[in-house]
């Protein structure tokens, strides 16, 4: 083996390791949410039940704060591609509200699935932390997907979203101006009030607000993602 060919695979060894501690301290910082929540995460006690000391983590992580963020970036690039993926999958000839719900399913299942990730990213914020630049893109990836149904569909005949009221426009363009500049903005803000109730509705099926409520709770979400469509005025004529 050659100097430059030894040298690239020593290269390469070493951001192996790197790789798999990286992973290591994520998954038990992971452990540690699921344990304590997201307040409590400490370097030290990560360090600790991974037998290496302090010093040696911070070489991956200089701060909770920079974990923390890993982990959300990680949690909105899981549900973000569930999202993308319901779309892309999502039968051609489908109805927007049928896309829309298909879409709002797959995020209630990954979050059923991954609770203590969702409470990361949708739940109550970690105190004293202050989520960077490096999460908004991440964060929109599920938005996005929405925003896609309803650009396509805005495309079609029949859409029509609720009216704003005056005091609201100049809020509307806004908005309009900030997430889809090629949408009304009147459709904008019914699309993020849907966003909002659909994160709602998961939060309060994983937080236990609809014990002894709903039971039938897969039919009931299917429903209500429907309806979110339906009220943000994603309805074709022949519907």
């Amino acid at each position: 083996m050659t100097g430059t060919n030894r040298g690239s695979a020593m290269r390469g060894a070493r951001e192996r390791a790197r790789s798999e501690i990286t992973a290591a301290i994520k998954d038990e910082a992971r452990r540690q949410l699921a344990a304590e929540g997201a307040a409590k995460l400490s370097l030290r006690a990560v360090a600790r039940e991974l037998g290496m000391v302090s010093s040696a983590l911070y070489r991956y992580f200089p701060s909770r704060d920079e974990l923390l963020t890993a982990l959300i970036v990680d949690a909105y690039d899981a549900v973000g591609p569930a999202a993308e993926r319901a779309l892309a999958e999502a039968a051609p000839g489908l109805t927007p509200v049928a896309r829309w719900t298909a879409v709002c399913t797959a995020v209630r299942a990954w979050a059923l699935v991954h609770p203590h990730e969702y409470a990361l990213i949708y739940g109550s914020p970690v105190p004293g932390y202050a989520a960077p630049q490096t999460t908004i893109a991440p964060a929109s990836r599920v938005g996005q997907t929405l925003i896609a149904i309803a650009r396509d569909a805005h495309r079609g005949p029949g859409v029509a979203p609720p009216p704003l009221p005056p005091e609201l426009r100049e809020e509307a363009d806004r908005m309009a101006a900030d997430l889809a500049p090629d949408l009304p903005p009147a459709l904008v803000v019914a699309l993020v009030a849907a966003w909002s109730q659909l994160f709602g509705m998961i939060s309060f099926e994983l937080f236990g607000q609809f014990h002894r409520v709903v039971e039938e709770r897969d039919a009931f979400f299917a429903h209500a993602a429907g309806r979110l469509a339906r009220d943000a005025g994603l309805v074709l004529h022949r519907e």
